[in-house]
This record gives C-alpha cells, structure tokens and sequence, in this order.
C-alpha cells in the first residue's frame, strides 16, 4: 500500500509545469521558430535570468522595507490591503496592463467543466449564422490557410463557414485578454493586433508578436480547457471571424479525435509501420491529412517534384512507369492499408513513377516535413522495399535503366 502511495507521489505534476509549458507554448506559436531546440534553450535561459533579477530586487526591497515603514508609520499614511478598484485606469473601465499581471497570477484556472470528445455522442443542434456571398468569400478566403481546419473535409468546411459570425473591433479594443475564460475561437479577417503576454517576472505585460490581416487566435483555452494564455488587442479597425467554444469543440476536437482513431486503425494495418511505437503511430496520425480523388484521376505523375506520400484509406490505386520505349506500363496495384509515393522521399529524388485512381479513393496524405520528422524508424524498412522495385522494373523492362533516371 505504501508502495503505491509513494509511486502517486513520485509522479504528482508540480502545480508550476502546466503554466509554465503552456507560457512556452503560446511563444512557439507567435514565434514559429526555425530551431525549436535553440528557441527553447534562449527562452528558459532568458526565464531564469529574468527570475533572478526579480529575487534579487525582492531582496533589495526586503532589506528598504523597515525604513521605508518607519516613514509610513512617522506621516501616518499606512494603507491596507489594495482593493479591486485599484486594477481601474484613472480615466478608463479598462484593466492597466499591470493589473492584467496582476488579475492573472490570482487566477490559475477557472473552467469548471472538461470536454471529452470520445463521450461526447451528441451532435447538437447545427449552428448557422446567415451571410452574404461576399462575406462567406471574404470568410472561405480567410480560413483556407488555418493548420486546424486541414483535417476537416468538405462538409464539415461548410459547417464551419455556417457556425462562424463577424466582430467588428475598433483600434485599441481588447479581443482577448490574458487569464479570462475562453469563450471565442477567432480568425482574422483585416487589421493590426497586438499579443501581450504578462508574467510574474516582468511589471507589464510584453509584445510578443503581431498579426497583419490574417492568421487565428484563441485556440489554446479552448482546447486545453485553460484560461488566456495572452491578451489580444486591436492596433486599428478591423474584422474578425469568430466560432464559440461550444461549436469549436464539437467541430474541430471531435473531428480531431474521429479522425485520429480513423488513421491508428488505418496505419496499424501497415506492415511497415510495426516498427514505430504506438506514440510515434499516434503522431503519424495527427499529421495526416484526407485527400479524395475522383476515378482514373492522377495523385502523383513521374518525374514531378515529390510533396509526401500517400495511405490508402479506400479504393485502389494503380502504379505505372513509362519504358524506354515511352510506354506507359502498370507495375503495381495498391488497396487499403497499403501506401505509395514513398520511394522519392527516401531517395530525395524526382518521382519515379505514377499513380492514377481506379474507382473513386479516398486517401491519408503525409507531407514531406512530417515524413521527415516522423519515419525516421520506418526508413531502413522502405530502403530495402527500394530493391523490391528495382527487381519489378527488371522483370518488366528488362534492366535498371528506368530507375536510375530518378536516383
């Protein structure tokens, strides 16, 4: 029994890592640092230094604390504790930014509620909010480069274009503000803002980055169940698109954990993919994207520049090389559970053959970046599938030739 106890208590998160990782998280979001390694190491560093500084002046102040109290004490201007009202401006209802510091070390989490998406069987009722066709233009233009709706099919693209309402912001309004509840997921469609991020460190909140008519914001405390991680501010008028919470989560975390469990089935029925542990399957997952395509259509042509590779969800697709001869010659069918497009990636070289539909398809795509980051354990694997292909060229053209062009 005690054994258990002490097993409970070797692993209890410290109450300080999950602000502080999602303090870090909200940097690498604004910063999209090239080396996340180095942007890391620059941050904890800059952390420690600036925690340093701050116990040193503590320590400072400690030490003036007994004169500056005699003072106090001499001119009879003692204070109790500051109240609420000192968070106000002297001419504003608006929060200082130091009181936002403030209101935020207070408030370590308020969501009462967790969301579940695997239990959550309930629909719910379809949110639309009507809009012209210029203003559903303005808003398909807007959210066809957010990385959170990539994984959304056509239908639930439209559902999200429905369930999303305009906010017309003026220069200097909050849109956000750092340790409130979430309640908005909000993309940008004109303006200047601003991302302030207060910590315990620092007397005012600091610029940590700015959007110029495009990108989102917002999605951190609803995903994580979280207050703001930052404070937004309008630098000028501007528009924005914004979904509640209640839809965000219904369309975005459960399609995210459907689509998840869809793509682990999928790949543990990939030989290949046995070598990877069932977290690195899982990341794999996350990092597909769904692709459909139309029958006798062509998803990669031979000798084109190659973007990743491709799992078959369901349908077949067909392998073809052109000969020597400039005949276009089938080498290979591939059904579910099966994956092409592979062989350029390992080689850095120019696709090596083509793939064209047979029937409508459906499949997962992998871009280069993710294959990269993530097949590293799977690569002795697909190199030895190279002198598979090799041996099926020669059996059909009669020598390597074909191959080398692309190696």
């Amino acid at each position: 029994m005690n054994s258990s106890r002490d097993a409970v208590n070797r692993y209890e998160i410290p109450g300080e890592l999950q602000q502080l990782l999602l303090d870090f998280t909200v940097c690498c979001l604004v910063e999209r640092p090239c080396s996340l390694v180095d942007f890391a190491a620059d941050y904890f560093a800059q952390l420690r230094q600036r925690r340093q500084q701050q116990q040193q002046q503590q320590q400072q102040q400690q030490q003036q604390q007994p004169a500056a109290l005699a003072v106090a004490s001499a001119h009879g201007n003692g204070h109790g504790p500051e109240s609420d009202d000192s968070m106000l401006t002297d001419d504003s209802d608006e929060p200082s930014p130091a009181s936002l510091a403030n209101r935020f070390n207070r408030r370590k989490s308020v969501f009462a509620e967790s969301y579940d998406p695997e239990g959550d069987d309930d629909e719910g009722e379809k949110v639309v909010y009507p809009k012209s066709d210029q203003q559903r233009h303005r808003l398909s233009e807007a959210v066809k480069n957010i990385f959170l709706f990539r994984p959304l099919d056509q239908d639930q693209m439209q559902d999200v274009l429905d369930a999303m309402f305009e906010r017309i912001v003026d220069s200097d309004d909050y849109v956000i503000r750092q340790g409130d509840d979430g309640d908005n997921f909000y993309v940008i469609d004109r303006g200047t803002f601003h991302i302030y991020v207060a910590s315990d460190t620092e007397t005012s909140p600091r610029l940590v980055g700015r959007y110029e008519g495009s990108g989102s914001f917002g999605e951190l405390a609803l995903m994580y169940n979280m207050p703001r991680a930052a404070t937004v501010q309008a630098m000028s008028q501007g528009s924005l698109w914004a979904m509640d919470r209640t839809t965000f989560r219904r369309i975005i975390l459960k399609t995210a954990c459907k689509k998840r469990k869809m793509y682990e089935n999928l790949l543990e029925t990939v030989p290949m993919l046995r070598t990877l542990t069932p977290y690195e399957r899982m990341n794999v997952a996350d990092a597909l994207n769904p692709r459909s395509f139309d029958s006798d259509a062509c998803v990669i042509r031979q000798g084109d520049v190659a973007d990743g590779m491709y799992f078959v969800e369901a349908g077949t697709v067909r392998i073809t090389v052109v000969g020597e001869n400039g005949v276009e010659v089938e080498v290979n069918q591939v059904t579910k559970g099966s994956y092409f497009g592979e062989l350029a990636l390992v080689t850095h070289r120019p696709r090596a053959a083509s793939a064209y539909c047979v029937g409508p398809v459906r499949l997962a795509f992998l871009d280069v970046e993710a294959f990269e980051r993530l097949m590293g354990p799977c690569m002795n694997v697909m190199k030895r599938n190279i002198d598979g292909y090799e041996d099926q060229l020669i059996r059909i053209f009669g020598s390597r030739m074909n191959m080398s062009d692309f190696r």
